[in-house]
């Protein structure tokens, strides 16, 4: 599934000031129903019972005191939001998704920073969307792919799912195993208690046989309502299904109530709430963005897949595969940073390093390399049976050994080389 970049995601984006968040009242566990006095929202009355405290420019600052994940939770159990979580399960198109549904209502993605009270340390950023609705009012999407460690992402992105009205999940190609791995901390998430969301909608970029039988598993075991839909191959298909199981769900919890004053999404009336450049434009539901066939699987599935399962294990933020001499990015997995800029600085680094080595007559092979930053491990190195080919790897530094993910790489490095010699060969199982 192709998506165009998202001129809203940080790595387009100029920095914020290190001082912004000082003007910002310090606010801890559960934020005060205060509007943000910015008059740019577009649902002032509702700003009132929003998350945080507005900075501007699409920002909005959460301090806390406590985990990130337990402060959202408890200013979902305080506001008691209605919103859809969208979910990345072997892909990262949930971003690129609400990136092209803001261009279509011509509204913004807007970003929640969690920062540590006191110190002001960001925790975590949260990117969302409010979708206007056929009673004038909003409906949010927040993405799952939250840009934190690998401890704090995952925990909060439950947290979203948990706590959403309806959950959409992104399925790429993936085999029955790694669904099962995938759906497991879920499963006994709900089986925990406090797992609100009662709707799942799974939609897979890729054909496959084994997600209907995985989800059945998953319902048997938890009660909730999840079930596949078709293929989606254009992000208009994944608006589609999510306006018309949103709905649904509108129309079924609130029996009786007047079709009118419901938060309705792809209504003629919502359509038209959008300012648009041309204002005889027919009312239809926004479609994301212009049609966009989904790639060929058959780009590079074994890169594909050693990337996501290089995702996978604990301690590792994001991966990316590259052009040694362009700096562009051919593959990627995980959160920020994003692929752009892993290429770009992964070739810049390379390039010092191969020139250095060049320059004290030690030869000029690719390194395979380790830096160690504050909080993180980089690991640059070239990608086996992929000639010009490097990988940057970001590791959380606090949750993660260094030794045990080269280790694992090695064995990754294996099957990679081995689907690299057969081509035809399905992708490798690491």
């Amino acid at each position: 599934m192709s998506f165009p970049p998202d001129r809203n995601s940080r790595s387009s984006r100029p920095p914020s000031s290190a001082h912004d968040w000082e003007a910002t009242r310090v606010q801890t566990q559960i934020s005060p129903r205060a509007n943000n006095g910015n008059g740019g929202g577009p649902d002032e009355a509702a700003d009132a019972q929003d998350i945080g405290r507005a900075v501007g420019n699409g920002v909005r600052e959460l301090f806390v005191a406590c985990e990130p994940a337990d402060a959202l939770t408890q200013q979902f159990d305080h506001l008691q939001p209605e919103f859809v979580a969208v979910h990345d399960l072997g892909t990262s198109a949930s971003r690129k998704l609400l990136g092209g549904i803001a261009a279509a209502s011509q509204r913004a993605v807007q970003r929640l920073v969690v920062r540590r009270n006191g110190a002001g340390t960001v925790l975590a950023t949260i990117e969302y969307v409010d979708c206007p609705a056929a009673n004038g009012r909003s409906v949010r999407l927040y993405s799952t792919e939250v840009d934190a460690d690998t401890h704090t992402r995952q925990s909060m992105a439950r947290v979203l799912l948990g706590r959403g009205r309806l959950g959409i999940v992104m399925v790429g190609d993936l085999p029955a195993h790694a669904l099962t791995s995938a759906l497991a901390p879920w499963r006994e998430a709900v089986l925990r208690g406090g797992w609100i969301c009662r709707r799942l909608l799974f939609m897979p970029l890729a054909a496959g046989a084994t997600l209907p039988a995985e989800i059945a598993k998953f319902r048997a075991a938890t009660a909730i309502d999840a079930t596949p839909t078709a293929q989606v191959t254009r992000p208009a298909d994944v608006w589609s299904q999510l306006c018309l199981a949103w709905n649904a769900l509108q129309r079924q919890t609130k029996p009786g109530q007047d079709a009118n004053s419901l938060p309705l999404l792809g209504t003629a009336h919502a359509a038209a709430t959008v300012t648009a450049p041309n204002p005889a434009t027919t009312a239809a539901p926004p479609t994301p963005m212009p049609v966009v066939g989904a790639p060929s699987p058959a780009h590079d599935e074994p890169l594909e897949h050693y990337l996501h399962e290089l995702s996978q294990l604990a301690g590792v933020v994001s991966a990316c595969a590259f052009d040694i001499m362009s700096g562009r990015p051919v593959g990627h997995a995980g959160a920020r940073p994003g692929p752009d800029d892993l290429g770009r600085h992964g070739s810049a680094m390379l390039a010092t390093m191969m020139g250095a080595s060049r320059a004290l007559g030690l030869g000029a092979a690719v390194p395979d390399t380790s830096i160690t930053l504050g909080q993180h491990h980089l690991l640059l190195r070239p990608l086996p049976g992929h000639p010009g080919l490097a990988l940057h790897v970001v590791l959380d530094k606090p949750h993660v050994t260094l030794a045990l993910v080269q280790l694992q790489l090695r064995r990754f490095d294996d099957a990679l080389l081995l689907a690299a010699r057969r081509p035809n060969a399905p992708p490798p199982q690491a």
